[in-house]
């Protein structure tokens, strides 16, 4: 009899210790739980539109700034990060400056200056393809490149400009297109700005 009163008495320990022991587990997951969900909020994302602009093809960059106003007017935020081919279309045509080394001054008179300078990506037939593209855009009552750039500095939407694309360029601070929410910066910059975006875009 005494026999079956400690096997039960066990029994009832091995009990108490398994709920211990269960209970001890569930508290153990959902710290884990706690842990991995405030990590997921730190790495959710903004309403926010990311966008490297890398080509200087006027199709191209036009359909840049249609997307960004067009997701401003979303309720998006928008950065876009204009690198290497992207660059020259924001440098001013009224704007000149001294100082270049031969190679600035080679990249300066090759590539085109400003957004009335760039021209189309395919069919551009020695210039001839980008002014009917220019002239059937204002036909068709489609804003220019010139008046999206205009709607986009009005909408709020940021530029940043590669300093390094503008170094090997030979470019100029003083040369580049007055713009209230532009900024020169390098690619850990945008890189900050696209990690939490919840949108990235390559154009």
């Amino acid at each position: 009899m005494s026999n079956t009163a400690e096997e039960i008495q066990e029994s009832v320990e091995d009990t108490t210790i398994e709920k211990k022991i269960n209970i001890e587990d569930i508290e153990k997951q959902l710290t884990e739980l706690r842990s991995r969900i405030d990590v997921l909020d730190k790495k959710s994302t903004e309403p926010k539109v990311s966008m490297i602009v890398f080509s200087g093809d006027l199709d191209k960059i036009l359909a840049s700034f249609v997307i960004a106003t067009g997701s401003v007017a979303m309720g998006l935020d928008v950065v876009m990060f204009f690198t290497f081919w992207g660059t020259p279309a924001l440098r001013d045509k009224n704007k000149s400056v001294g100082g270049k080394d031969t190679m600035g001054k080679m990249f300066g008179a090759m590539l085109p200056t400003g957004t009335g300078a760039v021209k189309l990506s395919k069919m551009n037939m020695g210039g001839m393809g980008t002014a009917m593209m220019k002239s059937l855009m204002k036909k068709k009552n489609v804003a220019s490149l010139e008046q999206m750039l205009e709607m986009a500095e009005e909408l709020g939407v940021k530029i940043y400009v590669c300093e390094m694309s503008m170094d090997l360029m030979g470019f100029k601070r003083e040369e580049m297109i007055d713009y209230k929410d532009l900024e020169f910066c390098g690619v850990a910059k945008f890189l900050e700005e696209a990690s939490n975006s919840r949108i990235q875009l390559f154009i």
